[in-house]
C-alpha cells in the first residue's frame, strides 16, 4: 500500500511540474471545458507556446533578451618562458701552456677588443724570435750583395747560387713570422668588447692549451630564446614584437623583436625554437636570466556572440536567430573564446538578431519577445 501511495504520489509531482512548465494541454483545455476567456488568451498566444501564455508567462511567447550579431578581432596572445643570452659572448681560452707572469682583469669590467687581459712566460718565445730575425737579416745580406755583384758584371754569381740565396731569405722571414706568432699567444688579449666575468687566475698559476681564462658578455644587446608551439606558429615573423617581462623587474615590460626562428619543429615537443632581440643598452639585463614571453595578434574581424547564446545538441554548437518572432537554430563553429564573449563561425548574416539569453528553453519555431524591447514589436 506505501508503494502504490509513493508511485501515485510521484506521478502528481510529474504531472504537476509538466503543467507548471509547459500549461494545459488544448486537448484537454477542451475537453474539460475551460471558459472563453481562458480559450481567447490561450489562441492569442499562438500555437504551443499558448500554454505559457495560460500558466502567465508572457501571452505564449518566450521571454528571451535579443542582440544583433555583431563581429570584432579576436586578440589572440602567447605565453610563453624563455632565457636570455647575449648576442656577443665569448669564453676566452688559452693557446697556449705556460705561466702567468701578468693579469689584467677585474671582474665586472668592461674591456675593449684587444685590450691585454694576461701574460704568460714568453722568454723562450722571444729568443726564438731574436734566432728567427738574425737568420732572416744574414739570408737577407746574402741576396742583397749576390744582387748588388750581378748588377756590376761580375760573372762569378750564378743563376743558380742567386736563386737559392732567394729562397734562403724567404724561409728566413717565414720562420721569423712563425716565432713572432708564437710570441704573441703568449699574450692573451679580449676578442670582442665587453663585460668581464669571474676569474679565479692570478701570477704564477700555470694553464694549460684550452684552459678557460675569463668570460666576456656584451650585454649592450640581448637575445631571448623560447619556445613555440604549433598551434601559435601563425605568430612568428621576422621583426614583430614581443613583450618580454622578468621577475627581477616585476610590473616592467621590456620590448624586443624576433629575429629568427626554426625552419621545423622539434619532433618531441612539436614547438619552434624563436629568437628575439631585446636592447639593453641601460644594462638592466643580465644574460641567463629568465624571461616571460607575451606576443599578441589581432585575428580578422568574427562574429562574436556571449557565452549564453550557445547552446548544444547532437550536432555540436549552435545559436538561436530570430526572425519575425520565431525563432530558429543555426550551427555554428567555435574558434576563440575570452571570458564570457565566443568567436565563431556561422552562415548567419550580421546584423541578425540572435537569441543573447534565454536560449537553453527554446524549440524550433517557437515565439519569441525581446525582455529589453518596451512595446515594441518582435524582431
Amino acid at each position: 500500500m506505501k508503494q502504490l501511495l509513493s508511485i501515485l504520489a510521484g506521478a502528481a509531482i510529474l504531472i504537476v511540474a509538466y503543467v507548471f512548465t509547459f500549461g494545459i494541454p488544448d486537448r484537454i483545455v477542451k475537453t474539460i471545458g475551460f471558459s472563453d476567456s481562458n480559450e481567447t488568451t490561450a489562441s492569442s498566444g499562438g500555437g504551443a507556446n499558448g500554454a505559457a501564455g495560460r500558466s502567465g508567462r508572457g501571452g505564449g511567447a518566450t521571454t528571451v533578451v535579443l542582440a544583433p550579431l555583431e563581429e570584432q578581432s579576436h586578440t589572440l596572445v602567447l605565453r610563453t618562458i624563455g632565457s636570455a643570452t647575449s648576442l656577443s659572448n665569448v669564453d676566452v681560452v688559452t693557446s697556449d701552456s705556460g705561466e702567468i707572469v701578468a693579469v689584467s682583469m677585474e671582474p665586472n669590467v668592461f674591456v675593449e677588443k684587444g685590450d691585454v687581459l694576461l701574460r704568460l712566460d714568453d722568454r723562450a718565445q722571444r729568443l726564438a724570435v731574436e734566432i728567427a730575425q738574425t737568420e732572416r737579416d744574414d739570408a737577407k745580406s746574402t741576396v742583397d750583395r749576390y744582387t748588388s755583384l750581378r748588377s756590376g758584371g761580375n760573372l762569378t754569381i750564378s743563376d743558380v747560387a742567386a736563386s737559392d740565396a732567394e729562397v734562403a731569405l724567404r724561409l728566413a722571414e717565414s720562420n721569423l713570422a712563425l716565432a713572432q706568432v708564437a710570441l704573441d699567444d703568449r699574450t692573451i688579449r679580449a676578442p670582442i668588447s665587453g663585460t668581464l666575468g669571474l676569474t679565479t687566475l692570478e701570477e704564477g698559476t700555470y694553464v694549460s692549451a684550452g684552459d678557460t681564462v675569463v668570460t666576456i658578455d656584451d650585454s649592450t644587446v640581448l637575445i631571448a630564446q623560447f619556445e613555440v608551439p604549433e598551434r601559435s606558429i601563425s605568430l612568428l615573423e621576422r621583426g614583430k614584437k614581443v613583450l618580454i617581462g622578468t621577475p627581477t623587474y616585476a610590473g616592467r615590460v621590456f620590448e624586443g623583436s624576433i629575429t629568427a626562428f626554426d625552419s621545423r619543429l622539434d619532433s618531441v615537443t612539436r614547438s619552434a625554437t624563436v629568437h628575439a632581440q631585446i636592447d639593453n643598452t641601460d644594462g638592466l639585463l643580465l644574460s641567463g636570466m629568465t624571461f616571460t614571453v607575451r606576443m599578441n595578434e589581432d585575428t580578422a574581424p568574427l562574429p562574436v556572440v556571449p557565452s549564453t547564446a550557445i547552446t548544444w545538441d547532437r550536432n555540436g554548437a549552435g545559436i538561436w536567430v530570430s526572425t519575425n518572432g520565431k525563432v530558429s537554430r543555426h550551427s555554428v563553429a567555435i574558434r576563440y573564446r575570452e571570458g564570457d564573449q565566443i568567436w565563431v563561425e556561422t552562415d548567419v548574416p550580421l546584423g541578425a538578431s540572435i537569441v543573447a539569453e534565454g536560449a537553453a528553453k527554446l524549440r524550433e519555431g517557437a515565439q519569441v519577445s525581446d525582455a529589453n524591447a518596451t512595446g515594441k514589436p518582435n524582431s
